[in-house]
């Protein structure tokens, strides 16, 4: 055995089993022509070795880390080319990683947490696309002239650690500048009661706002993101603003035993402590209504006021509409099928219920960060969880001041589950908000006006 520092590649072809399926020989003979004419002789021409093949992937070690980006990008770029005549499920495309690190060498096959990394990064790439590591992306920053955008902190299988990622594809569009308050934010982690890690960070400064768990987040992928970024930002500089990614996504732990409506509890209670909030606002954005009324019934002597916005106390399972419930089943339907597919049709499946006006790059980036943020697995459990939901008998409870802000065409949770949520608790006062999304995005109707009804309310809860 021999252990050197090398660059790695993995790579793997994207739906390799219904590609077979459909067309078993040309599938290989395609394979087999691409290997011969580009993909071995580009792996040689930069200085590269083969280290291992499957079926529908490969290993490679380069001396040269720059070497090793070349070599994806040129392979990458000509393979969209090949195969553009072809219509889009019949396309054969690669997933790329590259990492570097120490790899030992043992005759036919290499090993190491180099390699393992290296296999999560080809995982996390679009098809066509290219996920290198931090290190690897500083390495080749300066040299090579492709757009590569930051994906934040990861948290991938096996890998304790977050791994901060970069990514490459072939339709990129120009990085985004992320909003100057971002630069405040570092991430933190903190214990829940059963021992799950959770990654928090705050931003803003002012009365203290702790957020609630919504759907799907991850606190540093958000802020490059044209439909959270910007709502960020300005939430940020009216208040402290406090984010944590819910258990099971984003930076937190991702493999839990736990994701029930208690754990979200003990999760916002572990995250205000790490804090050190005392007395605070909540907001809760979708389900996280439901846990946030939950959380100050049970909590009275810490919550100073809610802020509620598109919110619901009752899951779609709960409201005895059988419209609600076919929604869910067919949610649960197209997680189960393609969460992780290269059609985003699956996953756009809920950004256009939650986004049914926005522009195509914010739909590509809502769908990134759902594919990015949780596993399908955990993505169905988190769904059954807010299905099933019933905060009402809490919000009776409730004694302290309450907004309600619902948009009007709102199809991801209709705007008589907010007026619903208003009337239930006892000291709300309920708003009707332009426009359909379901998401405060800059430029579409209702973003002003939210924070021409918040900024004013938080005001008033100044002691």
């Amino acid at each position: 055995m021999e252990q050197r520092l090398s660059a790695i590649l993995a790579s793997d072809m994207v739906g390799y089993s219904r590609l077979m399926e459909a067309d078993e020989l040309g599938v290989l003979s395609r394979q087999k022509r691409y290997r011969k004419e580009l993909i071995d002789p580009e792996i040689a021409r930069n200085r590269g070795q083969i280290v291992k093949t499957t079926g529908d992937g490969l290993l490679a070690t380069f001396a040269s880390v720059q070497d090793a980006v070349r070599c994806a990008l040129e392979i990458q770029k000509e393979m969209g080319r090949k195969e553009l005549d072809l219509i889009e499920d019949q396309r054969i495309r690669f997933r790329v990683g590259i990492n570097i690190g120490d790899v030992i060498f043992d005759e036919d096959d290499i090993f190491g947490d180099g390699v393992n990394v290296a296999a999560r990064l080809e995982g996390l790439a679009e098809p066509g696309g290219i996920c290198v590591s931090d290190i690897v992306h500083q390495s080749v920053l300066d040299r090579i002239d492709e757009p590569f955008r930051d994906m934040g902190g990861q948290r991938v299988k096996n890998i304790t650690r977050p791994i901060r990622v970069w990514q490459w594809t072939p339709n990129a569009f120009q990085e985004r500048k992320v909003p100057e308050i971002s630069y405040q934010q570092r991430v933190k982690f903190c214990k829940s009661a059963d021992g799950v890690n959770l990654a928090w960070a705050s931003t803003g400064t002012g009365i203290p706002v702790l957020k609630a768990p919504n759907w799907l987040n991850h606190i540093e992928y958000e802020w490059t993101s044209p439909v959270w970024g910007e709502f960020l930002s300005e939430f940020s500089k009216i208040c402290h603003l406090v984010r944590f990614d819910q258990r099971g996504n984003g930076l937190s732990d991702w493999d839990v035993q736990d994701i029930s409506e208690d754990r979200m509890i003990d999760d916002m209670v572990a995250v205000a402590d790490a804090a050190g909030l005392d007395r605070f606002g909540l907001f809760g954005i979708s389900q996280g209504s439901a846990f946030s009324v939950r959380f100050a019934a049970r909590y009275p002597e810490r919550v100073k006021f809610l802020i509620l916005l598109g919110g619901y106390l009752r899951g779609r399972m709960m409201r005895g509409n059988p419209e609600a419930e076919q929604f869910y089943e067919a949610s649960r339907a197209m997680v189960s099928a393609g969460w992780g597919s290269p059609n985003p049709v699956y996953r756009q499946f809920f950004t256009s219920s939650y986004m049914p006006d926005a522009t195509p790059e914010e739909c590509a980036s809502f769908d990134e960060m759902q594919r990015i943020s949780a596993s399908p697995e955990t993505a169905l459990r988190i769904m059954a969880m807010n299905a099933y939901v019933d905060a009402r008998d809490d919000a009776h409870k409730l004694n302290v001041p309450t907004l309600v802000l619902h948009v009007q065409g709102d199809m991801a949770a209709p705007i008589s589950e907010g007026r619903e949520t208003a009337r239930e608790i006892p000291t709300a006062e309920f708003v009707e908000l332009p426009g359909s999304n379901h998401c405060m995005v800059r430029g579409h109707a209702g973003f002003d006006e939210f924070f021409h009804e918040v900024s004013p309310f938080l005001a008033q809860q100044i002691d």
